[in-house]
């Protein structure tokens, strides 16, 4: 049982806690009520809210669309506007650029391409959209007249810019250098940059929108006459050199230099001129030959022109490649690459043609020259074709794209030079198998005929053009081995030909020394023939091409050469024939003479005296160039004389066989040496 104190207590603790949740409960009722006048106070407001958003909208939705269509209508009328200002601009396109297109285009192409192209566009409205406008017609007009004046502007600026190349410039292009890895290439500027520019521009207008080509007969007829120009330029620079101090630089020789033409030319000597130098060498040697019987035309006499001439073929050879060359870089930048080929084609035609008719100027005097046997003026063909032949691979780089007929030309050329070449080797040779024998043209002395020195002279010249003259002979042969000859068949086919005109020489210098009467100087004819022919051989190297097909040539001529000594030496038999032992009486010691044996005696001396003199007489006028073979020839004879006459003198010359022996005993031994001293000195 709970005691009264905790049960009073526990009363007053929950009568404590029904007191705290009715408060609460109060609380919570106060405040739901608060809530729901809130609440329809709230629905209330939005209520109102609502109804005035449904005025609003319907009150600005239709000002919206209002607007919407307003903005629709300015934007339409905006663009109208434009095109109006767009089609009423064409119409004032003529007016306003009227002006422009009269003034011309020179110095103001911008702007005159800018007016251009405005009147391009009106031209092209009207014919799409007002076919029949009168304005179509004036800016049709204004257009042909503008492209008029761009062509006459194109015409100008490469007539009044378009230079000729000087000859100082044109050499140092084709010459070389030194250092060939470190070559400097010589630029040339055939139109001012800002002119080329401009040139580029109108030419590119001319073909997109003139539709024109007449602009590419206009540039290929100006630079085709530079070109020409300055190649003949160049022709006449060397007619003009020729007369002051040399020939300037000569592709035709490897010449390699580091100065300009203008600061120090190379003088070279001439194809001739090379091999006349080669004899002046051999002259002061004693190998010279004078004048004689030949029919053959003297190299001597050659005319320096012609070395002139050939040189500045040559350059002009060269230089046509290299300006060419030059041109159509120049011609790629302004001419559309579909009649880039054909423009240069005809660029080059007047150059080229002028080049090749040259050249068959040149094959028509060699012609000439064949029939009245002037075969110097011939040898000018040699390094013309060789120079030729050099300069094919790049003459058919050049001419690529170019019509056949133009590619041709070159090949023909040279076919027409070989041919005559060939020719003229092989006259040469009949020429020299059937030069006459002329007595009254033959030398007195039986020095060396100019028959011999003109052939020498010549085959002299083929040292230098081996490769050319060989091809020359190779281009004749019908076998089928000469259709792709190498060098060394040519080579071979040159060493046979040399040979056959020294032996047509040979044969011809035997007739010619059957001429002479007296066998002794026939002799000496032959032999200053035969050793000026040895030592031109060997001097100038021709032995070795002889030899590749005739190894024992130069044994040969040596033999023919003592032969001819001995035929000589023969001629003073006569002499020696009376003093010689098997001739004179056999004396016995302390026995008076007979008279047949001091008659014998007398005959003798007598004999030997008017022999001794009428030799050294004769032979005195006779002549040996070579002092070797001179003093060679001289010795011996003057030991085998002296020897003899010596003995014959010893033998006699104090037998009593006359009461004056100074009658008879004329010369001393020494005396007689003297005397053959001087034989064959026309000076003495």
């Amino acid at each position: 049982m709970i005691p009264p104190q905790e049960a009073s207590a526990r009363r007053r603790e929950i009568e404590d806690k029904l007191k705290k949740e009715e408060e609460t409960l109060s609380f919570i009722r106060d405040s739901l009520e608060k809530s729901d006048q809130l609440t329809k106070n709230m629905v209330s407001i939005l209520s109102s809210f609502e109804s005035r958003l449904m005025k609003l909208e319907n009150s600005i939705i239709p000002v919206h669309k209002q607007t919407e269509n307003l903005q629709r209508l300015q934007d339409n009328v905006e663009k109208t506007l434009s095109c109006l200002d767009h089609v009423i601009s064409y119409y004032h396109v003529a007016s306003d650029t009227e002006k422009i297109i009269k003034e011309g285009p020179t110095g103001r192409l911008e702007e005159y391409l800018g007016s251009m192209a405005k009147i391009q566009k009106a031209v092209e409205y009207f014919q799409d959209n007002s076919p029949d406008s009168p304005e179509l017609n004036k800016v049709k007009l204004l257009f042909e007249r503008g492209k008029e004046s761009l062509e006459s502007e194109f015409r100008s600026l490469m007539t009044r810019h378009s230079k000729v190349v000087s000859p100082v410039l044109i050499l140092d292009l084709i010459s070389g250098y030194d250092d060939l890895e470190v070559q400097e290439d010589v630029a040339l500027e055939h139109l001012p940059e800002g002119v080329l520019q401009d040139v580029i521009r109108i030419s590119r207008w001319l073909v997109e929108y003139g539709r024109n080509q007449d602009f590419m007969n206009v540039y290929y007829q100006i630079r085709s006459s530079q070109l020409d120009r300055s190649i003949k330029g160049l022709k006449e620079h060397f007619r003009k050199s020729s007369s002051s101090s040399g020939v300037p630089y000569s592709p035709a020789i490897p010449n390699k230099r580091k100065d300009t033409p203008t600061k120090k030319p190379v003088k070279r000597p001439g194809t001739i001129r090379k091999a006349q130098n080669l004899l002046k060498q051999y002259s002061q040697h004693g190998l010279d030959g004078k004048k004689g019987g030949s029919n053959l035309i003297p190299l001597e006499g050659r005319d320096d022109m012609l070395d002139v001439e050939t040189d500045a073929y040559i350059h002009c050879v060269s230089a046509f490649v290299k300006l060419a060359q030059s041109e159509y870089q120049l011609l790629t930048d302004i001419i559309p690459e579909h009649h880039q080929k054909k423009t240069f084609d005809s660029l080059i035609q007047d150059a080229l043609d002028g080049l090749m008719l040259e050249g068959e100027n040149i094959v028509s005097a060699a012609r000439k020259a064949i029939i009245r046997h002037d075969f110097s003026t011939v040898l000018t063909i040699f390094p013309i074709l060789r120079h030729l032949k050099q300069t094919k691979p790049e003459f058919d780089q050049v001419l690529q794209g170019t019509a056949a007929s133009t590619k041709n030309k070159l090949p023909s050329l040279i076919t027409s030079m070989e041919t005559i070449g060939a020719k003229a080797l092989e006259d040469f040779a009949d020429n020299i198998k059937n030069d006459p024998d002329k007595e009254y043209n033959m030398p007195k002395d039986g020095t060396v005929h100019e028959l011999t020195s003109n052939a020498i002279l010549f085959l002299q010249q083929l040292l230098d053009f081996q490769e050319t003259a060989g091809a020359m002979l190779a281009s004749q042969e019908t076998s089928s081995s000469a259709t792709s000859y190498s060098s060394e068949f040519s080579k071979r086919l040159l060493s046979t030909y040399i040979c056959k005109v020294l032996g047509n020489l040979q044969l011809n210098l035997l007739s010619k020394s059957k001429v002479y009467e007296d066998p002794a100087l026939s002799a000496i004819f032959l032999h200053n023939n035969y050793n000026y022919i040895l030592k031109s051989l060997e001097k100038s190297e021709l032995i070795l091409l002889v030899a590749v097909t005739q190894k024992t040539a130069e044994r040969s001529y040596r033999e023919h050469i003592e032969q001819q000594i001995q035929t000589y030496q023969r001629s003073w038999l006569k002499v020696t024939d009376y003093i010689t032992e098997k001739n004179l009486p056999v004396l016995q010691p302390g026995v008076k003479l007979r008279d047949k044996e001091r008659q014998i005696i007398k005959e003798r001396f007598k004999g030997f005296n008017d022999g001794l003199e009428d030799l050294c007489k004769i032979q005195k006028a006779w002549a040996i160039p070579d002092t070797e073979q001179r003093d060679k020839i001289r010795q011996a004879q003057k030991t085998i004389v002296k020897e003899t006459y010596g003995a014959f003198l010893h033998r006699y010359g104090s037998v009593p066989f006359t009461k004056n022996p100074e009658k008879y005993i004329k010369y001393r031994v020494e005396q007689v040496g003297e005397m053959i001293d001087r034989l064959f000195d026309t000076s003495a």
